[in-house]
């Protein structure tokens, strides 16, 4: 499967993310980003878990929360596209889901292991995929999703909160 996938195959916000998922093949960025997105909240310091940078915003574990509540909607869009046709998914309110988390209410350990676990899924469900597969469309938040965009934003939107916690967190 080609590396590149069309702009038409996703919605034009996804592009940051699929931009910084592209310099891997779907899998290997998968797989290689489940252990370095691990080590990297690992280091995160204790005291840090809970900081916010400024009022409203997230915390870290919120954060990583959130990339486990992501990534669970987006291999959800991506398996019911590849098993179903003229699928239509509704979108979901992040910061809804984000405030009723209760992420930091839990260990960065327990965190981590969810995290790890939905990934090792998703790398699972992506690797069940054919060729065929990966190209399928549906409609996800009234915008055009192929199966592997899903992967790549997964991917990206993944590094995007890693930069973003490096830059105003620690």
């Amino acid at each position: 499967m080609k590396d590149q996938i069309s702009e038409t195959e996703y919605n034009s916000y996804y592009k940051r993310y699929v931009d910084r998922a592209l310099h891997k093949p779907l899998l290997k960025g998968l797989a290689e980003g489940m252990l370095e997105t691990h080590d990297f909240f690992e280091a995160i310091p204790d005291e840090k878990h809970e900081f916010r940078y400024a009022a409203e915003k997230w915390t870290p574990k919120e954060i990583l929360l959130h990339l486990i509540d992501t990534e669970r909607v987006f291999a959800y869009r991506a398996l019911h596209f590849a098993r179903a046709s003229q699928v239509e998914i509704k979108g979901f309110d992040q910061d809804e889901f984000a405030q009723n988390s209760n992420a930091n209410q839990h260990s960065m350990e327990k965190l981590l292991e969810e995290y790890i676990a939905v990934r090792t899924s998703t790398v699972l469900l992506f690797n069940s995929f054919s060729e065929t597969t990966m190209l399928r469309m549906g409609v996800a938040s009234d915008s055009p999703l192929s199966v592997r965009a899903a992967g790549f934003i997964i991917n990206g939107h993944e590094k995007h909160h890693i930069a973003v916690i490096k830059e105003r967190y620690l």
